[in-house]
């Protein structure tokens, strides 16, 4: 898929004040750390369609970008982020719980963990949530330039092995890198995919 447009549609505190679209949306989550803007910003093209930052949770809203005028990308605020108060994280996983239990646009979450590090209990719990709560998700791992490609090798089949510990089928894995472009193809590849599903259904 080639991405021809990418902009931004609003930023939105509750579910309720999401755009009123029909549109396919692919929403991207993970801790605050996890770099998802700079995955955001790679896989658009636009460096600074989502906003960057040293300082972890910068998100705090949910974030709709509208691509090549067919899909909303959407970008979710980080869990599980240790510097926001008990009430600020109770706020956003409350928020975070009913986009994707409520929002019937959303078609896949993707679930972003960093690839240099061994399976994090805090993502393990949100990657169970997800599959307890029957929301259709992929897993991503991020940062894979800042490893060689035998540790990375080696990291995602810790989680497989992990995962599988739980999980009888595992959902679909993608490995990437913001900084080379490592795995852009196959991430939108894969929304392409799901959005011609879509309109084969609905005919």
């Amino acid at each position: 898929m080639l991405i021809h447009t990418a902009t931004f549609v609003q930023s939105s505190p509750s579910v309720k004040s999401c755009p009123q679209s029909t549109l396919p949306e692919y929403a991207f989550i993970g801790r605050s750390n996890v770099g998802k803007s700079s995955l955001i910003n790679m896989l658009t093209g636009h460096k600074g369609l989502a906003m960057t930052s040293q300082k972890p949770g910068k998100t705090q809203l949910i974030n709709h970008f509208l691509i090549n005028q067919s899909w909303h990308l959407v970008d979710l605020p980080g869990y599980g982020y240790a510097r926001r108060s008990l009430e600020q994280r109770e706020q956003f996983r409350k928020l975070i719980t009913q986009y994707v239990s409520k929002r019937e646009a959303l078609v896949n979450l993707f679930v972003l963990v960093d690839i240099r590090h061994e399976p994090q209990r805090i993502d393990l719990e949100f990657i169970n949530e997800m599959g307890e709560k029957g929301i259709p998700f992929s897993i991503v791992f991020t940062k894979a330039d800042k490893i060689g490609k035998q540790v990375q090798q080696e990291a995602v089949e810790a989680y497989r092995s992990r995962l599988l510990e739980d999980w009888e089928e595992l959902p679909p894995l993608f490995v990437t890198s913001a900084s080379t472009g490592m795995g852009r193809d196959e991430l939108l590849d894969y929304i392409d995919q799901l959005n011609r599903m879509i309109a084969e259904l609905e005919g």
